[in-house]
């Protein structure tokens, strides 16, 4: 299904409440080609598994209209939940089964043949003694292997994974990395969600950006990254003049670097890279560094509460205004201390008279 789409929205939406006051999603357009490896890219309530659950039928949109391997998202979602591997976030298994009931009960669900089973398990180091063990014995790093097992044995054209990496460590999740790019040298399609920028940079074709549950940026890795400023680092002979006047330069920092000369440091946007290496060999350029964008950096751009590249820290308008407004304690008021109370004097009976009165009262 190459150059097919096998995901398209148009316009979906999906708000909670009686009056839609939760807006989970607003008017979001995806259109994902066959054989990629798309990322969702976004932080914990930016909309990302609303998005998930409702390409699988799982939630209703409020407005707009999905498809999913050319089906309706409404209309045929039991029919996309056959065809789809999917992994949700949070993964969860049955504790009373062992950990092949469990898979085999998955596969007959989904009626198709496990194909990758075998494949699967030997890139994320599971034996056929792990699988005969309840699942309740497992820790949450092997669950989640399972999870991913159970996603891609039946080698379906389309997987959609919710934070696959979730629980494994940097071994494992290399070795996640390397099946997903095997499946889309197959002709499948993945299209996936995670918090590890690293790892959406490092295998992903293209990327979407979500934040408050919008479509802030839909592009390739590589356009992304292209428009975000550079870090320039340069050892000079001789002290340059003017470099804050170039367009597309900023942050020019000037310092004596000893006998050496003098340590410029700076960020520029791509374009002005060129014109910034010509004014600095003017001056006696020696030593230059220049560190490209990451994907990280145009995410936080994109969400604006930091700054990789400077290291300063935005804070959002509203989360200001609440701190600002923020009533201030009540001052304590002295504490007085009181006097003890005088505690009344108690008149003793004699324990005789006491006897006497009881024999009376019989």
């Amino acid at each position: 299904m190459t150059n097919a789409l096998a995901i398209q929205t148009r316009d979906l939406t999906k708000h909670y409440g009686r009056s839609g006051e939760i807006k989970a999603l607003t008017a979001v357009n995806l259109e994902i080609k066959g054989g990629e490896l798309f990322g969702f890219l976004g932080p914990n309530g930016a909309g990302k598994s609303t998005t998930i659950r409702t390409l699988l039928g799982f939630l209703h949109p409020t407005s707009g209209s999905a498809s999913v391997l050319g089906l309706d998202v409404v209309k045929d979602s039991v029919e996309i939940r056959r065809r789809v591997g999917y992994l949700p976030s949070g993964f969860a298994v049955y504790d009373y089964m062992s950990g092949r009931e469990y898979l085999d009960h998955m596969r007959a669900l989904s009626g198709r043949p496990s194909l990758l089973r075998h494949r699967v398990m030997e890139a994320l180091e599971l034996s056929d003694a792990i699988l005969k063990r309840p699942v309740r014995d497992y820790s949450r790093g092997m669950r989640q292997k399972i999870g991913v097992v159970q996603a891609l044995e039946t080698d379906p054209e389309l997987l959609i994974l919710d934070e696959p990496s979730e629980g494994l460590d940097p071994l494992m999740q290399r070795s996640l990395q390397e099946l997903l790019l095997e499946r889309v040298a197959a002709g499948r399609t993945v299209f996936f969600s995670s918090h590890l920028i690293s790892e959406v940079e490092r295998i992903c074709s293209r990327v979407a950006i979500v934040r408050g549950g919008k479509l802030v940026a839909l592009e390739t890795v590589k356009s992304l990254v292209r428009f975000q400023r550079r870090r320039v680092d340069a050892l000079v002979t001789r002290k340059p003049s003017r470099l804050a006047t170039l367009a597309g330069v900023f942050g020019v920092k000037v310092a004596p670097e000893g006998k050496s000369g003098y340590r410029i440091s700076c960020e520029a946007e791509s374009a002005a890279v060129p014109k910034l290496i010509e004014r600095l060999q003017t001056s006696g350029l020696r030593d230059l560094l220049i560190e490209a964008a990451s994907l990280e950096e145009a995410f936080m751009s994109y969400y604006g509460d930091a700054r990789h590249s400077t290291g300063a820290v935005q804070v959002f308008p509203e989360v200001a205004e609440v701190k600002r407004s923020k009533p201030k304690a009540a001052a304590k008021r002295p504490v007085t201390k009181r006097a003890p109370a005088k505690r009344a004097a108690v008149k003793r009976v004699p324990t005789k008279k006491i006897a006497a009165t009881k024999r009376r009262a019989r």
